[in-house]
C-alpha cells in the first residue's frame, strides 16, 4: 500500500563521484568524467530506475592547486553541461535533465536561451540550478582578479533570476498561428519586449526562443547561507540541502519552508533534496567495508587540496598531524567550510584526518544494506527533514547499479517511490504546476 508521501530522488553526475578516490576503486570506470558512453548508460540506468533528475553540477576552469594535487584529479576533464545534457536527452525519454549555470559569470540571455534550447530538445525535461560561484580561480577566467563578496553576489543572483525568468516569458504560449494559408507565422501582439534595466543587468529582449515547454525550466538553488535561503524561499523549486544530520536537516527544511510562507508562497512548491553519498552492501560490514577500501584510495595530496579549497585558506604547510589553525572568514562558500570548522572543533580532528575527510566525502552517507538504506530514507521524510534526496553514488558503475537494482525496489516495495513515470516533464515528476506567463493570459 502507498504512503502518502514519496520520495523525490535525483542523482548527482559531475563528478559522477564526489570522492577523489572513486576513479581508482576496483572495476571503475576511470575515465567517467569525460566518456559519453559510459555516462549514457548511466543516465540510462538512471531513468530504468525512475529517477527524477540527472543533476550536473559545474567548474568553469581547472582549479589552481598543487601540481601533486592536480595530477590526482579525476575532474580535471569533464563535459561542458549544456553540450553533454543535449546529448543525453536523445537517449533518454522521462528523467530530468538539470544543469548549474553561474550568476556571478554568466549572463541573463544566455543562460535563459540555453534553457529555453534544451527544454525543447528534450520535451520539457530541463531544470537550472543557480549558482552562485563562490571559487575564486574560476572568476580569474573571467576578467575577475578579486572575488566577489558573497552578499554581492546573492544580490545579482536574484536580478538574475528576474531577468532570466523574464525572458522565458517573451512569447505567449499561443503565439506560434503558423498558418500556412495566411502566410503569418506569428502573432506580433503576442510577443513581450523585456527592457529590463536594474542594478546589475540591463537587458532588452525579447527571447528569440518560444516560451519553454515547461514554461520555466525547474529552478533549483544549493545554497545554505542565510543569503542563500533566502533566495531559496523566493525562486527555487528544488533545494540540495547539504544537512549531515535528521535533526539540522529538520531545522534547515522547516526554516526554509517558513520563509516561503513569510514571502507568499506555497511551501508544497519546493522540494528539498539534501546531497546523500550511498554505499550499498549484503550487510551493514560489508557496506562499511566498501567505504573504508574508498577512503583509503584518497591519497594525502588531493585531501589536503580540498580541504584547502573547502576552507578557502591553505593549510598544506601545517603540521598534518597538528590541529587545524585558527581560520578567517572568507567570501567562499559557507556550507561546507563551517561543516568542517564544527567537526576540527568537536571531534580534535588533526589536519591529516580532516584531509582525509575532505578529500572523500564528510557529508551525509546512508552506508547499509538496502533496508537499512531505505529505513534511513523513510525516517527523514517522514519527520519532515527531505522531500527526498540528491543522490552521490561512491564509484561507478557498482554504486549506481546497486541503489537502481537493490535499494529501488526495496523503496517501491514500502510505497516511497514511483514504479512508473507518471508523466513527460520534471515538472510532472516533481509535483510542480506550469507556471503562467507573468505578461499574457
Amino acid at each position: 500500500m502507498a504512503h502518502s508521501r514519496q520520495l523525490h530522488l535525483g542523482a548527482f553526475m559531475r563528478p559522477v563521484s564526489m570522492h577523489t578516490g572513486a576513479w581508482r576503486y576496483p572495476g571503475a570506470i576511470h575515465d567517467a568524467n569525460f566518456n559519453f558512453a559510459a555516462l549514457k548508460r548511466f543516465a540510462q540506468k538512471l531513468e530504468e530506475g525512475k529517477f527524477d533528475a540527472f543533476f550536473m553540477a559545474d567548474h568553469l576552469g581547472v582549479l589552481n592547486m598543487p601540481v601533486e594535487a592536480l595530477k590526482r584529479s579525476h575532474t580535471v576533464t569533464s563535459y561542458e553541461p549544456f553540450t553533454l545534457l543535449s546529448a543525453l536527452a536523445g537517449v533518454t525519454e522521462r528523467i530530468g535533465l538539470v544543469a548549474t549555470a553561474s550568476t556571478t559569470f554568466e549572463e541573463p540571455f544566455h543562460v535563459a536561451r540555453r534553457f529555453a534550447s534544451l527544454d525543447h530538445l528534450s520535451g520539457g525535461r530541463a531544470g537550472w540550478n543557480v549558482v552562485t560561484t563562490a571559487n575564486p580561480d574560476n572568476g580569474k577566467n573571467f576578467g575577475y582578479e578579486d572575488q566577489p563578496d558573497h552578499a554581492a553576489r546573492y544580490a545579482r543572483a536574484r536580478e538574475f533570476y528576474d531577468v532570466v525568468t523574464g525572458l522565458w516569458d517573451s512569447f505567449a504560449d499561443n503565439a506560434f498561428v503558423r498558418d500556412a494559408e495566411s502566410g503569418i507565422y506569428f502573432d506580433p501582439d503576442r510577443l513581450h519586449v523585456l527592457r529590463h534595466k536594474g542594478a546589475h543587468f540591463s537587458v532588452r529582449g525579447p527571447l528569440n526562443i518560444a516560451r519553454p515547454v515547461q514554461g520555466w525550466p525547474v529552478i533549483v538553488q544549493a545554497g545554505a547561507s542565510e543569503p542563500g535561503r533566502q533566495l531559496a524561499a523566493e525562486t527555487a523549486e528544488a533545494v540540495f540541502g547539504a544537512e549531515n544530520t535528521l535533526e539540522g536537516a529538520k531545522r534547515f527544511y522547516a526554516d526554509v519552508k517558513d520563509r516561503m510562507r513569510r514571502v507568499g508562497r506555497d511551501p508544497g512548491l519546493l522540494k528539498i533534496l539534501p546531497a546523500a553519498f550511498v554505499v550499498v552492501g549484503d550487510t551493514i560490514e560489508e557496506a562499511r567495508a566498501k567505504r573504508a577500501h574508498l577512503d583509503s584510495l584518497v591519497h594525502y595530496d588531493s585531501g589536503i587540496h580540498s580541504l584547502s579549497g573547502a576552507l578557502n585558506f591553505d593549510v598544506s604547510g601545517f603540521d598534518p598531524d597538528g590541529p587545524l589553525p585558527e581560520i578567517p572568514e572568507t567570501n567562499a562558500s559557507k556550507t561546507a567550510r563551517d561543516r568542517l570548522l564544527e567537526m576540527a572543533r568537536t571531534q580534535n580532528l588533526t589536519i591529516r584526518q580532516l584531509a582525509a575527510t575532505a578529500g572523500s566525502y564528510a557529508g551525509l552517507a546512508f552506508v547499509g544494506t538496502p533496508a537499512s538504506i531505505a529505513d534511513d530514507m523513510e525516517q527523514w521524510l517522514y519527520e519532515s527533514g527531505a522531500d527526498g534526496f540528491n543522490i552521490m553514488f561512491p564509484f561507478l558503475p557498482e554504486g549506481l547499479d546497486l541503489f537502481v537494482d537493490q535499494v529501488i525496489p526495496e523503496l517501491q516495495r514500502r510505497g516511497l517511490f514511483r514504479t512508473e513515470y507518471e508523466g513527460t516533464t520534471l515538472r510532472d515528476h516533481l509535483g510542480l504546476p506550469r507556471p503562467s506567463n507573468r505578461f499574457f493570459d
